[in-house]
C-alpha cells in the first residue's frame, strides 16, 4: 500500500500526487488536513472508479484509503494501451493575461493562479504554449515559484512567451530568466492557429 501524506500542501497538490500513485498502486493511503482536500482526493478517486473509504477523521487530519477495482485495474490497461497517442496531440495554448485568477479577493487570486500554473507540469497533453500578457508577465519574472514551475514546463518542451510591450511597460526587461521575450504577431498568430484557453 502506497502512503501519501499531503498535509501542508495547497490545492491541488494533495489531488496530483493521489492521482500519481494510482496510476502506480492498487491501494493508497492519503493524509491531507482539511475537509475540502479530503472530499477533493476522494472525488477524484471515485471519478477513476476506485473505492473509497474515510478511514479516520480528525480535527486535524483526514485518512482516505483508495482501493482500485477490477474496472479500475482495466482502465489503466487502456490508458496505457493508447498513452503514446494520447501524448502526442497538440496541446492548447494557454494565455495569462493577470497575475491573479479570477475575480475577488486579490490575495485568493495570486494563490489560485500558482496553483493553476504549477499544475500545468502534471496534465497530459501539456500545453503547447503560455503566453503571459499585461500584469501576467509579473507571474513569469518576480514570483519565483512560479518562474521555477515555468522552467520546467520549459524543460518539457513547452514554449513560454512574454510580451516585450509588457516587460516594457513594468521595467522588467532586464529580468527575465525564463521565456522568450515576444511581440504581438507572434501571440496574434500563436492565439489565432491554436485552440486557445484564456486565464
Amino acid at each position: 500500500m502506497k502512503e501519501i501524506d499531503a498535509r501542508g500542501l495547497a490545492c491541488p497538490k494533495p489531488v496530483v500526487l493521489t492521482k500519481k500513485a494510482m496510476a502506480e498502486n492498487d491501494e493508497i493511503l492519503t493524509i491531507v488536513d482539511n475537509k475540502t482536500a479530503s472530499e477533493n482526493v476522494a472525488k477524484l478517486a471515485r471519478k477513476m472508479k476506485a473505492e473509497v473509504t474515510i478511514v479516520e477523521e480528525a480535527e486535524d487530519y483526514f485518512k482516505i484509503m483508495i482501493k482500485k477495482t477490477a474496472a479500475d485495474k482495466a482502465d489503466d490497461r487502456a490508458a496505457a494501451a493508447v498513452g503514446s497517442e494520447s501524448e502526442s496531440q497538440q496541446g492548447k495554448v494557454y494565455l495569462v493575461a493577470s497575475d491573479t485568477l479570477g475575480e475577488g479577493e486579490e490575495e485568493l487570486g495570486k494563490i489560485l493562479i500558482k496553483g493553476f500554473l504549477s499544475t500545468l507540469l502534471d496534465i497530459k497533453p501539456q500545453p503547447e504554449k503560455v503566453i503571459f500578457l499585461n500584469a501576467g508577465v509579473k507571474l513569469a519574472v518576480l514570483e519565483k515559484d512560479v518562474t521555477a514551475v515555468l522552467a520546467d514546463l520549459e524543460a518539457a518542451g513547452v514554449k513560454i512567451l512574454l510580451c516585450g510591450t509588457c516587460l516594457d511597460y513594468y521595467n522588467l526587461s532586464d529580468q527575465v530568466e525564463v521565456g522568450e521575450v515576444s511581440n504581438m504577431y507572434e501571440i496574434v498568430d500563436s492565439l489565432n492557429s491554436s485552440s486557445t484557453v484564456r486565464v
